[in-house]
């Protein structure tokens, strides 16, 4: 018996000549598989998110109380978390810049660590770490700051055990939320700083994708379709979560967001955000006191977590 293979237009044939005697026969056996089939097929080595080590990263951010930027607060945050990276053997940047704001200058840091070897192309994952500046009431922003911080930590973690295809940063921005009111100039300050800084140093084209995480731990998870997300980024997204069987914390509508993924989209920089923007009945506990440790849940991190793997793992097959 001899055989040949040969592939065309998306689909294998292989072809099987069978000897008997003096004849001989063949047979043609069509295997399809489609182009977007091997773009999406995963590595099979599964890569285990601790949900619950996420938890307890949020649990110590949240004992810091409010974290403004410019804040005690946000200061022991910035230990906490330069702290942790440094245990995993990552190299830790501080990017320090003076924000000009409707209250004035503050000083702000983003936090960036990278995994030590440089392998060209670079997937950046990111949130911010800072709490809205609320003066009427304690704001911990367990959900909005805290959970996806959390999460952030315990994916640096996972990525600094493993083989690397990328150069991963993980980047923690500060001044994400207005100082006054939500608009172009008052917002977004560190991930603004970040991509300009990016751009000055020609390193914008090195980025394959930015992956955000914002307000992913409530215990009632649906991730938003976010059309100012990066159109085949958040359609990776989209069907990662259907692979892993999280179609139910896909939410059905959707709503443009302003977020922390925005100044790279302007950049040219594929970026997606995976937020959930309805943070109890009809967003209720959404930038109030209520947005307390009580509300989140580890399964929901483990969640988002095992979805960002899933599409790095998918980015590293489409190279």
């Amino acid at each position: 018996m001899l055989g040949s293979i040969f592939t065309t237009g998306g689909v294998q044939i292989i072809r099987l000549d069978l000897h008997m005697g003096f004849s001989s026969v063949f047979l043609l056996l069509i295997w399809f598989h489609p182009l977007t089939d091997l773009i999406s097929r995963p590595n099979k080595a599964r890569i285990r998110v601790d949900g619950q080590a996420a938890f307890e990263h949020v649990t110590q951010l949240v004992s810091f109380g409010p974290r403004p930027p410019g804040s005690l607060g946000i200061s022991q945050a910035q230990s906490y978390i330069k702290s942790a990276l440094k245990k995993i053997k990552l190299e830790v940047e501080e990017q320090d810049f003076l924000a000009s704001t409707p209250n004035g200058p503050i000083s702000m840091k983003n936090i960036i660590a990278k995994t030590p070897v440089d392998q060209g192309q670079v997937i950046i994952l990111a949130s911010h770490y800072d709490t809205l500046l609320m003066k009427s009431m304690p704001f911990v922003g367990a959900n909005d700051g805290g959970s996806s911080t959390g999460l952030l930590l315990e994916l640096a973690r996972v990525h600094s055990t493993l083989p690397r295809e990328f150069t991963f940063w993980f980047v923690f921005f500060d001044g994400e939320e207005a100082q006054a009111q939500w608009s172009e100039t008052d917002s977004l300050y560190g991930s603004r700083y970040f991509v300009e800084k990016l751009k000055m140093e020609g390193k914008a084209s090195k980025i394959k994708a930015m992956i955000l995480m914002d307000m992913i731990g409530d215990k009632d998870l649906r991730l938003e379709r976010d059309l100012s997300s990066t159109p085949w980024l958040l359609e990776l997204t989209q069907r990662s979560a259907l692979e892993l069987g999280y179609s139910k914390h896909l939410g059905t509508m959707s709503n443009a967001i302003q977020d922390d993924h925005v100044p790279f989209i302007k950049a040219g920089i594929p970026a997606v955000d995976l937020i959930d923007y309805d943070y109890g009945f009809n967003n209720v506990f959404w930038h109030t006191s209520n947005d307390t440790l009580d509300k989140i849940s580890p399964q929901s991190l483990k969640i988002v977590g095992d979805i960002v793997v899933r599409v790095v793992e998918k980015l590293g097959v489409n190279r």
